[in-house]
């Protein structure tokens, strides 16, 4: 009898909170349950915290926003919520100066089918939220000024918006006033440090022709279309008078950034050539530049080639500026900061950070500018470091077994954490000091969104390390099964990560791309390698793929596989191996070199780089990995393609995809689904709808899941059914009743 996938599906929503005796195990429908916090602002005083809660409503199919509001001392004990709104969202809460009052965007009062935004006042205290603005076509953005006297805001057509403003004293009963009337809309804004003006960029001009051919169904999308570069204005806020301050023809401007004084501006102009200011690797192609206010003139930073440079930094002082780069300005290689005298014009940066090797960059300032803080992932880690920014010397300030990332507020000198682990999912905390953040009891957590997941049984979690073939250790995450016994092998499933420049680490695993835990409560073992070009080891270790880009992470995969064997976890003669983006990449290779695995799951992987090169929204990064152009050498990017060895195929492989994927476009599968469907190996293709690389809604995320974890079932377990339609729809309930039961 078929085992009904609804009851696997829905028991998160059926069963209680047990006790720790009685976990359950993890389903399918707890990781799309998943809530998440986000959007966390400490209040001006530091004594309260609002944040945004995302809830998925798996019958909408969409996840929807309330604001939350917390005690810092009391913690997730005293959450309130503050905005009851049932399928609409208010985001992006701020406070006012005085902490009494928080602004935030709302969809409440859209029209039937948009989504428009306006912005809301509520006060902390109670009572109702108050509409502040009645924008047409809904807010784009908004900001205060930082002397807390003026809310200025975006509104109109996205192709038409325009900057408006509203003193704080009459937000209930003020009229906003238009502040910019550009024929152009307005693409990035921010109040000038002193507050007294706007700074924003847009574009030179508005091609009308081209506007009025697509109005007119004339809508043929012409590759690389060639727009106007956006430059860098300013707008009085009491005159309402407007100056340029950009307006070289030979870049667009963007990333803009500012000095606390005023004095400085710095941004990224990107060169001015249709091919390459429209392409996704355009900030390869953009330069850093140094405004001074006072007298307009620019000072022309760096000038690099094929090098994407962060957005430039000042200190505290505003004294020194900075910036990351790969090292010496070489494509790939780990990145360093540079710093250099603010005012010391033409003088030469100061590379710091090398002696580190992983990426250095510029995250926060300490208050007197000693110390550049910066998050990184290190291992199967992410952890905060601090720079010297007099020696160069990088030091890790925290030491978490899972993944931390922190921010600071310059007005509160709170400092902002995320944190997860293996056992826990994401949740704010917050520290007073940054000297007290490598203190894991100084920390004062702020949320506790999922609390639901200390009622599922975890499968025991841990970094484990082997040795590959060059004789290199190599890390991975083992997800052994809940309730695992020594001695006792277990079906194994390989999980490939993406990039192949990224890493797997220890945070909580459930999300639709891996959910090891799933496999884990079903009685597998996961192994999530940080094969050869991850991330997080150095930057040896990330470019040693450079122009050999299978053969070395191929070979740490396998070598892990083996060892996970020989721990007496695995049973070698039941193995799966899946992944997505890169991780479908090994996986068509696995494919085509072995036939050790039972089962295969490949998502959005490429398996023909002569023609994925054309094909994909980026290049450069596939020339360092292949050496060099295809058109230089078709046959190396040829030896690199699992295509070329489909013959020797044998593994049962399940194919997904996303209809319009620009990163690994579908062709690439539909020539993987068509070479095994002619070879007679046993394989299904699923195609998603969208536009993005991975899958974008809910629903589909559902499906990817159970059709994954099926097609293991039946080829590595040996079970005689494989996908039921059926099941899935179980999940919704039923509709009918449901629609009566609103009516009654």
């Amino acid at each position: 009898m078929i085992r009904s996938l609804a009851v696997l599906l829905m028991c998160s929503m059926l069963v209680g909170y047990a006790d720790a005796q009685q976990k359950r195990a993890m389903t399918f429908m707890d990781v799309m349950n998943m809530r998440s916090a986000q959007g966390g602002a400490i209040s001006p005083d530091g004594q309260e915290f609002l944040y945004v809660l995302s809830v998925p409503d798996w019958k909408k199919a969409k996840p929807f926003t309330d604001i939350w509001l917390v005690d810092v001392e009391q913690g997730p004990k005293s959450s309130r919520q503050m905005t009851f709104t049932a399928d609409k969202n208010e985001t992006g809460p701020v406070w006012t100066k005085d902490g009494k009052r928080f602004l935030f965007l709302s969809s409440r009062e859209s029209p039937e089918g948009k989504t428009y935004n306006q912005i809301y006042l509520m006060r902390i205290d109670g009572g109702e939220a108050r509409k502040v603005t009645q924008a047409k076509e809904g807010i784009g953005s908004f900001a205060l000024s930082r002397d807390g006297r003026w809310l200025a805001y975006t509104a109109g057509k996205e192709e038409e918006r325009q900057l408006w403003i509203v003193s704080v004293d009459s937000l209930e009963s003020g009229k906003p006033a238009q502040v910019t009337k550009k024929k152009t809309p307005i693409s990035w804004w921010a109040f000038s440090p002193e507050s007294s003006s706007l700074l924003f960029t847009t574009p030179d001009s508005v091609d009308a022709a081209n506007k009025k051919r697509k109005d007119q169904k004339f809508d043929v999308r012409v590759r690389n279309e060639m727009t106007a570069p956006s430059h860098l204005w300013e707008v009085d806020i009491a005159t309402k008078q407007e100056k340029r301050l950009t307006g070289d023809d030979a870049y667009s401007v963007g990333s803009v950034t500012m000095s606390k004084d005023g004095k400085w501006i710095g941004f990224s102009g990107t060169v001015n050539d249709r091919f390459t200011r429209t392409i996704t690797e355009s900030g390869n192609h953009a330069d850093l530049y140094l405004l001074e206010r006072s007298t307009g003139s620019i000072e022309r930073l760096t000038n690099n080639t094929e090098i994407d440079e962060s957005s430039l930094s000042f200190s505290p002082d505003n004294a020194t500026i900075a910036f990351s780069a790969d090292e010496d300005f070489t494509y790939f290689r780990a990145q360093r900061v540079y710093v250099r005298k603010t005012a010391d014009r033409n003088a030469p940066f100061r590379k710091i950070g090398s002696g580190f090797d992983i990426d250095v960059s510029v995250g926060f300032w300490s208050d007197d500018g000693s110390t550049i803080y910066f998050n990184e992932g290190y291992k199967a880690t992410s952890q905060v470091f601090a720079l010297n920014v007099a020696t160069g010397v990088v030091r890790q300030a925290t030491n978490e077994r899972g993944v931390v990332y922190a921010s600071y507020n310059d007005e509160t000198k709170k400092i902002l954490i995320t944190s997860s682990s293996p056992t826990e999912p994401n949740e704010y905390y917050t520290v007073d000091r940054i000297d007290r953040i490598g203190r894991r009891g100084s920390w004062k957590r702020l949320t506790d969104a999922n609390p639901h997941v200390r009622d599922i049984a975890l499968g025991e979690t841990e970094a484990v390390q082997w040795t590959s073939t060059d004789g290199t250790v190599v890390e991975g995450i083992l997800v052994k099964p809940v309730g695992a016994q020594p001695g006792k092998r277990y079906p194994l499933i390989v999980q490939i990560h993406g990039g192949p420049a990224g890493a797997v680490t220890l945070s909580f695993n459930a999300g639709y791309g891996y959910y090891s835990h799933v496999f884990a409560g079903a009685g597998f073992a996961c192994l999530l390698p940080n094969y050869r070009g991850s991330s997080n080891y150095g930057e040896k270790f990330r470019m040693q793929i450079g122009g050999d880009y299978f053969r070395q992470g191929y070979e740490d995969i396998m070598a892990g596989v083996d060892h996970v064997i020989a721990q007496g976890v695995a049973d070698s003669a039941r193995l799966g191996v899946m992944g997505w983006s890169a991780g479908g990449h090994w996986s068509n290779w696995i494919l085509t070199h072995t036939d050790r695995f039972k089962a295969i799951s490949s998502g959005a992987g490429a398996v023909n780089w002569t023609s994925m090169y054309a094909q994909s929204d980026i290049q450069r990064n596939r020339e360092f990995y292949f050496g060099g152009k295809p058109y230089d050498n078709f046959e190396k990017f040829w030896d690199v393609s699992p295509l070329k060895y489909i013959r020797d195929a044998k593994t049962p492989t399940l194919i997904h995809v996303v209809d319009g994927d620009p990163r690994v476009p579908r062709p690439q599968s539909d020539e993987l689904h068509m070479a095994l469907r002619q070879l007679g190996i046993p394989t299904e293709y699923f195609v998603y709808p969208g536009s993005s690389h991975g899958i974008p809604d809910m629903r589909n995320q559902l499906v990817k899941m159970v059709s994954e974890f099926r097609w293991m079932e039946k080829w590595i377990l040996g079970r005689d059914r494989w996908f039921e339609w059926n099941e899935l729809i179980s999940t919704l309930g039923d509709e009918k009743e449901e629609k009566s039961s609103e009516k009654d």
